[in-house]
């Protein structure tokens, strides 16, 4: 891997503490009161965007509030981050869900189903 590759790491890993500490507590917006982890954050090549992967708990109309929450703060954590980390240029932060331990446990679901079929 290159240089640059380890930078972005590194990179990603600050950004992914620093958003955690913001939705922690920094935040005062109410539709970000639903528990929030970040799970992972991507730094596309050049640092122009930002995905933060986020794990929300809730029902679906609290999902949707808390990712409108997100979308609005989004300036507000771009701005923190380039003054946290000491960036030359703001990358674009992009809030997703994080759908993969879902995932995970609908395969873990479908496996048990197909490796001890109900007797009939």
């Amino acid at each position: 891997m290159t240089v640059g590759g380890h930078r972005t790491e590194r990179v990603a890993e600050e950004i992914r503490h620093e958003v955690g500490m913001m939705l922690a507590g920094e935040l005062k917006d109410p539709r970000l009161a639903v528990p929030l982890t970040v799970t992972e954050v991507r730094v596309a090549p050049g640092m122009r965007v930002v995905r933060v992967f986020i794990q929300l708990d809730g029902d679906a109309e609290e999902r949707a509030d808390a990712m409108e929450g997100l979308k609005g703060a989004s300036k507000f954590i771009r701005h923190e981050l380039v003054e946290r980390l000491q960036l030359r240029r703001a990358p674009e932060v992009l809030f997703l869900i994080d759908e993969s331990e879902e995932y995970g446990q609908r395969i873990d679901n479908l496996l048990r189903k197909v490796s001890h079929p109900e007797k009939s």
